[in-house]
């Protein structure tokens, strides 16, 4: 399921509604504040929706089945939704990927990138666990790799 796919999407509502108060605080805010500011005010928005969402709550990362750390990402919605939050010009591949990541070794589905820029942005993501599943396959030896690879 690629990130735009959102026909299939999981919580599609869930995620309309997050995605519909993220745009509540960009344009009642604007641009400049630090992200600590922002998620201050999306909680806010979330709870007078009665939206159920956790701060900062700690998620359990398991590598090959081994508990090894926790993420803890700015909102956890309904236990279903990862929210990260930047306030930078633009959302960058690595934000992207830190909130794949997450997705992939929590088993959390969907995940929502949103950016307090000049511009407001947002990525929404999905992992299917059964169609793609995670694994960090080892190096083989430092000659032979760019870095850890992912599938």
């Amino acid at each position: 399921m690629s990130p735009t796919d959102s026909a299939s999407l999981p919580h599609r509502a869930l995620s309309e509604k997050v995605i519909g108060a993220f745009f509540t605080v960009y344009w009642e805010l604007g641009y400049g504040f630090l992200e600590s500011v922002y998620e201050s005010a999306l909680c806010v928005v979330l709870s007078q929706a009665k939206i159920a969402f956790e701060r900062q709550a700690p998620l359990q990362v398991h590598f090959r089945g081994t508990p090894i750390g926790l993420f803890r990402p700015d909102l956890l919605v309904e236990g279903a939704i990862v929210v990260e939050l930047k306030a930078c010009r633009a959302i960058e591949p690595a934000h992207q990927a830190q909130l794949l990541n997450c997705l992939k070794a929590t088993g959390i589905e969907v995940g929502l990138l949103f950016n307090f820029g000049p511009k407001p942005t947002f990525k929404r993501m999905a992992f299917n666990p059964d169609r793609n599943p995670f694994r960090v396959l080892p190096r083989t030896s430092a000659a032979n790799s760019s870095g850890p690879e992912a599938r």
